[in-house]
């Protein structure tokens, strides 16, 4: 049952258009994904599904009765709250009866034998609704909801105004979930999680039966929450009936053959209208006859659409200078807290020259106090620490990103460097900024912006150690993309905290995880998937003693996914090979009876003929070869 239809979907303000003709139908237990770069529209799509904006044209239908809750990256909470009493606010109904149920039971204590059995009634039917309510679970279910999401037992009590903002949100999240709607609308719901938390949340919306309707650059989490995807592109919107990798896959191979249809037709367009100059010039009557005959023809062709320029993505890559010696960084002995909050002790590792090395772990355990150790924003408690012959090192902080709000972007990129202005403004160019942009002040870019001004930063400082501070914080999914081929291609060595699976994944050889719990490191050399599977054999001993990470982590299964994904990916190559050479050769031969047409049978008319009937032939193969590929692609979904 659909639960959610836009139809012809259009909004703009004023001249400027921001989403076009957008139709889309959402069944019941649908979980979507809504994808496309910053400033694509997808959180606006996401407002005028709830209502918060109205469309220019086009309706928005849904389901009457149907219940629809929404997280959006600055959802309020009242500050006066605590942290659990804004989850008791969830069940303000299942607390009234409780209210109830106390004052009769003190009724039925009465003296009064009509007072005590009219109290005793009214409680019977009013616990059993109270039972059947979830009455006796729901604070538990509050409890363990926000223990999952990052709130211990002591910020129970906490007011809501002393929480950083990505505390509110996380809590916001912890109260849609607790109120269970219909249809849960998420905009970014894993960016202040830690990976623990978000492996869960992962869980979680998988078993819930409402229907899902997600943003999020986190490229795992749709690929193990959602199982279709809207791409929002140039103001339109593409439906797939599959999740994230596979779009992906699926898009690109749909463009290709687009853009080849698209080809064949303008090559056969303009093959026809060179038959038809020749037969005017010719100038008898039967060559009238045939060019008009070729007009009609190309009149009566059904026009392939050019497939529409792809939004504009970053692309770049790290220049090391000279290279650093062997070894990178030798730390022994680490050692730091804050106060009372001791956050790791006695840690001690080394970095190699050309190792990708991620520090990872819960969010507060202390991993980017250690890149600020590392850069000397820090002293450490305990321990020692020092890099190696000839590091030049290129910090990107995730908080103040040292910027100034006063400089243009011009300017922050090019004061002070011995860059020309023209190589100033090329290399902005290629992360983005063009055109006025690049006068811009920092203090009104966004998030994504600064963060890719950071890398343009850094990029021209020639450093050969880069050490990063969630450096995919910001950005959207391509821009990701990017980042990660640079990195893959930096001949240096990389020092970074993230929280990305995705990025970890596709770059780490060397892992770093704090472990609150002991305020110890796990030091492992290795991949990322190796990492997963091997963790629970490198805990300290009392984590494993005491029953921490007994059960298979999602983590492992998130890699165990991906690798099941990989596998289908080359069945998938295999079962296509044979539909591919087929079509290469269908279209070798289509080009060699063109070239035929044009040059040795051009005056052959019983050979034109011939090579014309093949011709048709061959394109209504090369059609059904085309649809046959898609299909192979489509039975993946």
């Amino acid at each position: 049952m659909t639960v959610i239809g836009c139809n012809n979907l259009s909004l703009s303000f004023g001249s400027e258009t921001l989403l076009e003709d957008i139709t889309l139908a959402i069944n019941e237990g649908d979980k979507l994904a809504v994808v496309g770069v910053n400033g694509a529209g997808k959180t606006t799509f996401l407002k005028l599904i709830c209502g918060e904006l109205e469309p220019s044209s086009g309706s928005i239908f849904i389901t009457k009765g149907k219940t629809i809750g929404k997280l959006d990256q600055h959802s309020a909470l009242d500050p006066d709250s605590t942290v659990f009493g804004a989850m008791l606010a969830v069940f303000s109904s299942l607390t009234d009866a409780e209210r109830r149920i106390n004052s009769l039971e003190a009724e039925m204590r009465s003296e009064c034998h009509e007072t005590a059995q009219r109290a005793a009634g009214e409680y019977s039917r009013l616990y059993e609704e109270y039972t059947r309510s979830g009455g006796l679970e729901y604070k538990s279910r509050i409890k363990s909801t926000l223990n999952r999401l990052g709130f211990g037992d002591e910020l129970f009590e906490l007011e809501i105004s002393g929480l950083s903002g990505g505390q509110k949100t996380t809590l916001a999240l912890a109260r849609l979930l607790l109120e269970a709607p219909d249809i849960l609308v998420l905009d970014e719901p894993t960016n202040h999680l830690d990976l623990k938390s978000t492996e869960w949340l992962e869980e979680h919306l998988k078993k819930l039966g409402c229907t899902l309707i997600v943003v999020s650059h986190d490229r795992y989490f749709l690929d193990r929450v959602t199982t279709q995807t809207f791409e929002i592109e140039n103001k339109h919107g593409t439906f797939y009936s599959c999740a994230f990798s596979e779009y992906r896959e699926r898009k690109r191979a749909n463009r290709e053959i687009a853009e080849k249809q698209y080809r064949n037709q303008q090559k056969e367009i303009e093959r026809l209208r060179a038959y038809i100059e020749q037969q005017r010039r010719w100038n008898r009557e039967r060559n009238i006859i045939a060019a008009e005959s070729r007009e009609k023809a190309i009149d009566r062709m059904i026009k392939v659409e050019k497939p529409s320029a792809l939004p504009s993505e970053l692309s770049f890559s790290f220049a090391e200078t000279t290279s650093s010696g062997n070894d990178v960084l030798m730390t022994d002995g680490l050692s730091m807290g804050f106060g009372d909050n001791r956050l790791f002790n006695d840690v001690g590792f080394e970095v190699k020259k050309g190792e990708r090395f991620f520090i990872i772990g819960s969010n507060g355990c202390g991993k980017s106090t250690l890149l600020k150790i590392l850069t000397g924003t820090y002293i450490p408690l305990g321990g020692r620490f020092e890099f190696g012959y000839n590091c030049r090192i290129g910090y990107y902080d995730q908080e103040s990103q040292g910027l100034d709000d006063g400089n243009t972007v011009f300017g922050e990129l090019w004061d002070g460097t011995d860059m020309k202005e023209s190589e100033a403004r090329a290399l902005l160019a290629m992360f983005m900024f063009r055109g006025d942009d690049v006068f811009k002040e920092v203090k009104v870019l966004s998030g994504g912006e600064r963060a890719r001004l950071t890398l343009a930063k850094l990029m021209q400082r020639k450093v050969n150690v880069l050490i990063l501070d969630e450096p995919t914080n910001h950005l959207d999914i391509n821009s990701r993309e990017a980042l990660e081929s640079a990195l893959g291609k930096f001949d240096g060595t990389v020092i970074a905290v993230s929280h990305d699976r995705y990025f970890i994944n596709r770059l780490a050889t060397h892992i770093l995880e704090i472990i609150p719990e002991t305020h110890s490191a796990i030091d492992f050399i290795g991949s990322y998937g190796e990492f997963t599977e091997k963790r629970s054999l490198l805990l300290p001993v009392s984590m494993s003693a005491s029953g921490f990470d007994r059960e298979p982590t999602a983590s492992k299964e998130s890699y165990l996914t991906m690798k099941k994904a990989r596998a289908a990916s080359s069945k998938r190559i295999r079962d296509t090979e044979k539909t591919s050479a087929e079509i290469k050769r269908a279209e070798e031969r289509l080009d060699e009876i063109v070239r035929l047409c044009e040059t040795e049978a051009a005056s052959d008319y019983v050979r034109l003929t011939e090579l014309y009937n093949e011709k048709s032939e061959t394109e209504e193969k090369l059609l059904e070869l085309y649809e046959f590929m898609d299909q192979l692609t489509q039975e993946q979904s």
